[in-house]
């Protein structure tokens, strides 16, 4: 190998591995996260807004929000309450005044009472979550803001696979709102034990003789055993915790908790396996150029990191690890009702949002976003071998044991309703 080569392989080498350690890979080629031109849901919107062929009305008493609201489809059903300090706005937020989330598959739209600006994340297929401010005052033509790094601190970390992604966070909360950090906060996803979700959050709905974290709060870090799990329990009304008249609904409503903890690691896994593929990928085209191999030439340690996280996305999306019910849950807001209308019934009436809520969160158990963009725009490479696992998985060959969850029928099942998936 000559010298220059040599050289070129010891630069890149470093590149990649400074890039490695700072975490920050999506920041360089083949992702370029910051450099990329976003092509989401906001910024589709906001061309639109741009050429007027979209007018936000401001509202009195909400600003932007439900202009938002029906410009990206999103239903006031899917209105959670956090009263956590855990968001941008932090100053604004208590027990006495939560943010207001409201979500569809690919958008999330943050709101507090008085705010200066709405903060709202979308999901590109390419760059996974982007996040934006709107000014809450009224103007010709409202801009969304896209943040520039501020927002990554938090998402994109551990708790979103690394990814610029989203997140739910279950804190111990003080009495105005501050978590008690020492105590410890949890990620929760479906997986989660019921009693370690929802803490800085509030919940109606009914679950039975299960308890959660939600609802209360707890005045010492030392006592946090003392919680009071048995008062925010079960409670299907708000009137007695906060005035929930400023908001558009009366609801935090426990299903529509559930879905959302569901679907945000599931985006997260989503753009892992893009970025992990894209980024192998690249290292190899680097290293083939380098050391003179042939354009196509894939290393084994590409093709397994293909694999490992194709496994991540399979295991996730076939609910594998869910934590089992011990009983029924039922929402108050018709969030359900919504959430099962979005998607047609096949022939034999199914769909994969149909939800089960008595011992798991779906009737099918797979995730409803293996029909999103986000999947439908992963590298062929990942591409192919989830749905290879996902095949394998349902008709039982390979190693069927790893999915203990999946019974006959619903192996069935969902072959046929992930059938155009599987044959893409």
């Amino acid at each position: 190998m000559t010298s220059s080569r040599l050289a070129i392989l010891s630069l890149t080498l470093t590149i990649i591995t400074n890039s490695a350690v700072a975490q920050l890979e999506f920041e360089d080629a083949p992702i370029g996260y910051h450099e990329a031109t976003a092509n989401d849901d906001i910024a589709r919107l906001q061309r639109k807004i741009d050429a007027g062929e979209v007018k936000l009305e401001f509202d009195d008493d909400h600003g932007y929000l439900p202009a938002v609201l029906k410009a990206l489809n999103i239903s006031p059903t899917s209105q959670v309450l956090v009263f956590s300090k855990t968001s941008l706005q932090l100053r604004r937020i208590r027990p006495e005044t939560p943010r207001a989330v409201y979500f569809n598959d690919d958008n999330y739209v943050g709101w507090v009472q008085r705010g200066d600006v709405m903060e709202v994340s979308t999901v590109d297929p390419q760059l996974g979550a982007v996040f934006y401010t709107l000014a809450q005052e009224k103007v010709e033509s409202p801009q969304f803001i896209r943040d520039k790094g501020q927002c990554l601190t938090c998402h994109a970390s551990s708790r979103t696979k690394g990814v610029p992604g989203h997140l739910m966070r279950s804190v111990y909360s003080a009495p105005d709102g501050q978590p008690q950090i020492g105590s410890g906060t949890y990620n929760s996803d479906h997986s989660s034990p019921f009693e370690k979700r929802w803490g800085g959050w509030y919940v109606t709905g009914t679950h039975g003789s299960m308890r959660h974290m939600g609802n209360v709060v707890t005045s010492s870090r030392r006592a946090i055993e003392d919680i009071d799990i048995e008062a925010g329990a079960n409670i299907t009304s708000l009137t007695d915790l906060v005035d929930t008249s400023p908001y558009l609904t009366s609801h935090s409503d426990i299903v529509a908790l559930m879905v959302l903890e569901h679907q945000v690691q599931m985006h997260n896994l989503l753009t892992l396996a893009s970025f992990e593929t894209r980024s192998a990928l690249h290292y190899d085209q680097v290293m083939n150029a380098a050391l003179e191999r042939p354009k196509d030439h894939r290393t084994e340690s590409t093709s397994r990191r293909i694999a490992a996280v194709a496994d991540k996305v399979v295991k996730y999306a076939l609910m594998t690890d869910e934590y089992v019910l011990e009983s029924p849950i039922k929402g108050t807001s018709g969030f359900r009702e919504h959430f099962e209308k979005l998607d047609p019934l096949d022939a034999n009436g199914r769909s994969l949002r149909q939800l089960d809520l008595n011992t798991r969160l779906f009737r099918y158990p797979a995730s409803f976003l293996l029909k999103s963009p986000s999947f439908a725009a992963l590298p062929p490479e990942v591409k192919q071998s989830i749905q290879q696992r996902l095949k394998a998985a349902l008709e039982g060959e390979g190693k069927p044991a790893e999915f203990p969850q999946l019974s006959d029928d619903d192996r069935r099942n969902l072959l046929a309703l992930l059938g155009p998936i599987l044959k893409d």
